[in-house]
């Protein structure tokens, strides 16, 4: 059954913009104040992480809105910390809210006595008492079954999907979906599938970790505009020789759409200086000022998205409803039109 009370949002520092961007879109579609739990999360001159909750939290559904982004482990504790607070101040469930979720890519074992750190940190978040996990295009779907506690997987296609329809209107006949993998296809499948257009592949191989020998695309490019669809971009060298290898296979033209934007390292200059017309990026982790400022990097919010997936647990309504861009629609009015 819904809780009778009001959900509470608390925040990490690790995107304050967006968790306060949450808060006033739920204020919004609630008609009352919806603001972040008074508390102060800060560190000890040792960089020993303090949490203090201002508010009551006795009986009440409490989100915490955290990305585990960098610094990964700073982010992780504080997560870690504001739990085992909640938890002992009584608060009734506890919701880790976790736009872009760390570790994700160490998954499995790819190599003889390495660890499985998304497993570790599925039991980190239950241990410290966690009920419930609220995250967006986990790197591996089966992090999912990590966790011995409900977790909601939001997918940034039908985002992605309305923000190239808007942008590409008149022009859908003339687009192919590229997966830079053979492992992501599904992901680009799925968003070819919404927007009606072609895919193609960019079959990559490695001499050794970091470094792309030989690319090759996998079907019919030439002359069309090609979107490159990813779940993360992190130094973004193999989407920017991805992109190239496009431009010389006969694409008019190359734009990138990633959900997590890490960015890391020469990532913005090699992004600026690349033969890609523009590389799309959600908010869920923190933009930097180079990212800002970069002519050809564009954000798009995940705020709606996130407000209304926490009413939806909140409610005791649907969340997998939210997969579907037809419901995304009217939650991203004025941003996004059909018409």
């Amino acid at each position: 059954m819904p809780s009778m009370t009001e959900p509470k949002l608390i925040a990490g520092n690790s995107n304050r913009t967006l968790s306060n961007a949450i808060a006033r879109r739920m204020s919004m579609h609630r008609g009352m104040s919806v603001g972040l739990v008074d508390a102060r999360v800060e560190r000890f001159n040792d960089q020993e992480i303090f949490v203090e909750v201002f508010e009551n939290v006795r009986g009440e559904d409490m989100y915490i809105i955290q990305s585990t982004s960098n610094p990964a482990n700073d982010n992780l504790m504080e997560l870690l910390i504001m739990a085992d607070a909640l938890r002992r101040s009584s608060a009734d469930r506890i919701t880790a809210v976790i736009p872009y979720f760390g570790y994700a890519r160490q998954d499995r074992r790819a190599k003889a006595r390495t660890p499985i750190s998304a497993k570790l940190v599925a039991n980190l978040l239950t241990e410290a008492g966690v009920d419930r996990v609220l995250t967006m295009d986990l790197h591996a779907a089966q992090i999912q079954g990590f966790f011995d506690i409900p977790v909601d997987n939001l997918y940034a296609a039908p985002i992605f999907a309305l923000d190239i329809e808007h942008h590409f209107k008149g022009k859908l006949d003339q687009i192919t979906v590229v997966s830079p993998d053979v492992g992501g296809v599904a992901r680009a499948r799925e968003l070819a599938q919404r927007i009606g257009c072609g895919l193609a592949i960019v079959d990559k191989r490695r001499v050794k970790a970091g470094e792309v020998a030989e690319m090759t695309v996998i079907g019919d490019v030439a002359g069309q505009t090609c979107i490159i669809v990813d779940d993360i971009c992190d130094t973004a060298g193999t989407l920017c020789k991805a992109a190239e290898v496009l431009i010389q296979g006969g694409a008019s033209e190359v734009h990138s759409y990633i959900t997590h934007g890490v960015l890391s390292g020469p990532a913005v200059e090699r992004v600026a200086n690349s033969v890609m017309k523009s590389l799309v990026i959600t908010d869920s982790i923190e933009p930097t000022e180079p990212v800002r400022k970069a002519k050809n990097i564009r954000i798009v919010p995940t705020a709606p998205l996130f407000a209304q997936a926490i009413m939806n647990i909140w409610s005791g309504t649907s969340v997998s409803s939210l997969f579907d861009a037809e419901t995304l629609g009217p939650i991203y009015e004025g941003m996004y039109s059909r018409g």
